[in-house]
C-alpha cells in the first residue's frame, strides 16, 4: 500500500507488487531478454525510482544483477529487507550518488516514474551518466494520444485520469513523440516502443528502449 505521509515522502507499508506489473512486467522482461541475448556477460541493470523493490526483485529472478534507487526512506527498508537478492540505495532521482553507482550499467530502467517528475529530463540525464556506451534506457509512462483522451473525455473518466486531487500523482503526461523527444534531446536513438494493458490505442501504458 502506498500514501503520501505530511513530510512529502511516499511511504511504503509492504513488499506487494503494484497494480501495473502485471501488464508492465511480460513486455519488459521482452525487451530486456532480447537485450540479454547480445551480451556476454550477465546484464547489470539499475532500477530507477524501484518503490519498495517488488519489480526489481522480479527482474533479478530472470537472472540479471539489479541495483535499486528510490527516495522513500520506509520503500528502501522494505526492499532491504525482503529482496535481499537485489541491492537498494536511497537516493534522490535529481541527485544520484554516481561515485557509489559508476556508469558500468548495460541498462537502466525506470517503470512509471518520469510522470510524476516536475523535471523529467533530469531523469533521462541521471540514467545516461551510470550507463554503459551502447547502454539502453527502457521508460515506461502512461500512454497517450487523441483517441484514449477523447474517450476519456466522452465518458467523463477526464478528473479520475489526470490525478489532480492525488497529492504526488502525475504531472507530465506523455505521447509516443513527446517522450521520444525528450529522449532525441539527449542524444539516444534506436526507439522500440510497446504497448501494454487494455486495447490498441487505448493502452495504460507505453514501454520504450532507446539506445546511448
Amino acid at each position: 500500500m502506498l500514501n503520501t505521509n505530511p513530510n512529502h515522502e511516499y511511504t511504503y507499508t509492504n513488499s506487494e507488487s503494484g497494480h501495473h506489473h502485471h501488464y508492465l512486467l511480460p513486455p519488459l522482461l521482452k525487451v530486456l531478454n532480447n537485450l540479454k541475448n547480445k551480451r556476454i556477460t550477465k546484464p547489470q541493470i539499475l532500477d530507477i525510482g524501484c518503490g519498495n523493490g517488488s519489480l526489481s526483485a522480479l527482474v533479478a529472478q530472470q537472472g540479471y544483477e539489479v541495483v535499486g534507487i528510490e527516495d522513500s526512506q520506509s520503500a528502501v527498508a522494505i526492499a532491504n529487507k525482503n529482496f535481499p537478492q537485489c541491492n537498494f540505495m536511497q537516493a534522490n532521482v535529481y541527485d544520484l550518488p554516481y561515485d557509489e553507482l559508476g556508469g558500468d550499467f548495460d541498462v537502466v530502467i525506470s517503470t512509471e516514474v518520469i510522470e510524476h517528475l516536475l523535471y523529467p529530463r533530469e531523469l533521462i540525464k541521471s540514467a545516461k551518466k551510470c550507463l554503459k556506451p551502447n547502454g539502453t534506457l527502457i521508460l515506461t509512462t502512461p500512454y497517450h494520444g487523441y483517441l484514449k483522451n477523447l474517450m476519456l473525455a466522452l465518458t467523463g473518466k477526464m478528473d479520475d485520469h489526470f490525478t489532480a486531487t492525488w497529492d504526488g500523482g502525475h504531472i507530465k503526461f506523455f505521447s509516443v513523440k513527446t517522450l521520444q523527444l525528450l529522449l532525441q534531446e539527449e542524444n539516444f536513438t534506436d526507439f522500440q516502443f510497446q504497448f501494454a494493458g487494455r486495447l490498441p490505442y487505448l493502452w495504460k501504458s507505453m514501454i520504450v528502449s532507446s539506445t546511448l
